[in-house]
């Protein structure tokens, strides 16, 4: 059996006093101990073992802990370890037959418990090296969220965020140092917060609250043709909310989205659930930028784009569990390369517009099978004082899955 080296063990703001006996076993062990500064502080000033301290990037201190296999490791971890937190990133590179985790309450268990919210009607987020845009995905009427800030400036970057999306009268609440002598918890609206003096170690709660008449965007597919910056290159509302239920995202799957326009298709699959992910690919120099901004008004800030022409840009991708092909279908050798990067079970859709696009998906279909599709989609416009039907140009959608 292997032997269990090293140890990972949450710590609250009341520092080693907090700790379980078995925790404190552990650290008292312990050959080499790791933590950030506050963490080592706590231990005794003559404390005679090796220390390493957290580096950035973390990678170099990870790289350091594993080096030591074999001798007692304990690392000193804010919380809960499993939470957005070290032990992750550990238990990634770590056997968790080798580790012993011992947590202590997070700061999201912490925060539930100053204000009395229920844990489990919560959505929680971590800001901590992640781009602040990440929040607009989470923004609606009636939204309790917890989110660990980056530092002190977080606070202000998010009430900024609310307050321009049309939430200003949201209630923000800071939480500093939860768990110590030092605690602190100040509210405000988004709209008027102006608190700077603030600690690093902070969380955030917000009870999203919207301006009258501001128009919610909805995580379900469909998203209003205006919710994007676009050169006309965009798959419409009611073609994209049938071309994604097509698609069928779930949890953690990743999307190749070819010839993606303004990037409409990979930021609607992301924005239905936060570990879904795409990849972005448009060789136009203008829509690049449209994909970029609208990822980030939207939500979905870890897009990843891809500037090029497929297929040539499309080898060494992580394999896809879906592709969406929405430009450039006739391009020679596009259907081989997708198709064979393609996971088993995975699916490939293509939506054209015109005869020679029709030509060469059935060409596909003779090769795969698969299904057709024709979405015919009509919207009332005014004709003069009356109202008319005004068609879109029909779009011809083929599936196929691989078997």
């Amino acid at each position: 059996m292997t032997q269990k080296w090293l140890s990972i063990i949450g710590i609250g703001e009341d520092g080693l006093l907090g700790l379980s006996p078995i925790a404190l076993s552990l650290l008292n062990q312990a050959e080499i101990v790791v933590g950030g500064d506050r963490h080592l502080a706590m231990l005794p000033p003559n404390d005679p073992r090796e220390k390493i301290l957290w580096t950035s990037p973390i990678a170099t201190a990870v790289a350091e802990i594993i080096q030591r296999r074999g001798k007692s490791v304990c690392v000193l971890a804010s919380g809960d370890p499993m939470y957005y937190g070290i032990g992750v990133t550990l238990a990634r590179q770590v056997p968790i037959s080798e580790m012993t985790i011992i947590p202590a309450p997070s700061s999201f268990s912490l925060a539930c418990a100053r204000l009395g919210w229920s844990l489990t009607e919560v959505e929680t987020l971590s800001l901590c090296g992640r781009p602040s845009t990440l929040l607009q995905s989470y923004i609606y009427p009636g939204a309790r969220l917890l989110i660990l800030s980056e530092g002190k400036n977080t606070p202000s970057i998010v009430a900024e965020i609310l307050t321009q999306r049309g939430f200003g009268n949201s209630q923000l609440t800071v939480l500093e140092r939860m768990g110590g002598i030092h605690e602190r918890i100040l509210t405000g609206t988004a709209a008027t917060w102006q608190e700077t003096e603030l600690a690093d170690l902070n969380a955030i709660t917000l009870h999203c609250i919207a301006d009258a008449g501001v128009v919610t965007l909805p995580r379900l597919p469909g998203l209003p043709d205006n919710a994007y910056h676009h050169d006309g290159q965009l798959t419409k509302r009611e073609v994209r909310a049938v071309t994604l239920s097509t698609l069928a995202p779930t949890p953690g799957q990743l999307l190749w989205d070819v010839g993606a326009g303004c990037g409409s298709i990979s930021i609607e699959w992301m924005r239905t659930h936060p570990r879904c992910q795409a990849i972005a690919i448009e060789q136009n120099s203008s829509r690049l930028q449209y994909i970029v901004d609208n990822a980030a008004a939207l939500g979905t800030p870890n897009l990843k784009i891809i500037a090029g022409k497929a297929p040539h840009v499309l080898r060494d991708l992580p394999t896809p569990d879906a592709i969406f092909i929405g430009g450039g279908v006739t391009a020679t050798g596009l259907f081989d390369i997708c198709w064979q990067a393609l996971r088993p079970g995975g699916k490939l859709i293509a939506n054209v517009v015109t005869i020679e696009g029709e030509q060469t998906l059935f060409q596909w279909y003779e090769k795969v099978g698969g299904s057709f599709t024709r979405i015919a989609i009509q919207r009332a416009e005014p004709i003069g004082k009356f109202l008319g039907w005004r068609a879109m140009a029909p779009v011809t959608q083929w599936v196929g899955v691989k078997d």
